[in-house]
């Protein structure tokens, strides 16, 4: 037997049931994909266009190239979205289920706040409590352990980057009081 015929099966305990609802199907989210894509060409392209899309004396004008590349966005986004329409018309396959969704969300939450936290907390402040949510919320983890690896690692992030190398990162109140 190669090594490629072996399948590994783990039982996860908090996987998502198979009998969840379907939030959305496939071809909707394909359809949906095409046309913010096409809005975004449309954008890109009168953009361009507005800035100069064609030859001067002295070459191509600044918008010359991404109006074009503009146009193969929208000529693929027209593709995409027709072939989707079309197999539209036969069965619809589940993209996202709800107990599917809710684990997705219980990432990007967390990921979007890191993001926000980041700009009035500081990078170092914001992953110490990413990591230490994560940890405790998803991973089920004791509380002094995510606290541990969260400080830990936020500590060697900090000597790494601002000491050791001396790159300028986001930094909030906390390293302020600590004169960095």
């Amino acid at each position: 037997m190669s090594q490629t015929d072996l399948e590994i099966v783990v039982d996860d305990p908090t996987a998502p049931e198979d009998d969840s609802p379907s939030i959305t199907s496939t071809s909707t989210v394909e359809i949906i994909a095409c046309l913010l894509l096409l809005a975004l060409a449309a954008i890109l392209g009168y953009d361009n266009w507005r800035t100069g899309a064609s030859w001067d004396s002295t070459g191509p004008e600044p918008g010359y190239f991404p109006f074009y590349l503009s146009l193969v966005l929208g000529g693929g986004s027209l593709y995409g979205l027709i072939a989707a329409v079309v197999a539209r018309r036969g069965a619809s396959e589940t993209f996202v289920t709800r107990a599917q969704g809710r684990r997705v969300m219980a990432v990007f939450v967390p990921t979007l706040l890191f993001c926000l936290v980041t700009q009035f907390l500081g990078l170092y402040v914001a992953s110490f409590l990413l990591i230490a949510g994560f940890m405790r919320a998803i991973g089920k983890i004791a509380l002094w352990k995510s606290l541990l690896t969260a400080l830990l690692f936020t500590a060697v992030m900090f000597v790494t980057f601002d000491i050791a190398f001396d790159v300028i990162m986001p930094k909030g109140p906390l390293e302020a009081a600590f004169g960095y």
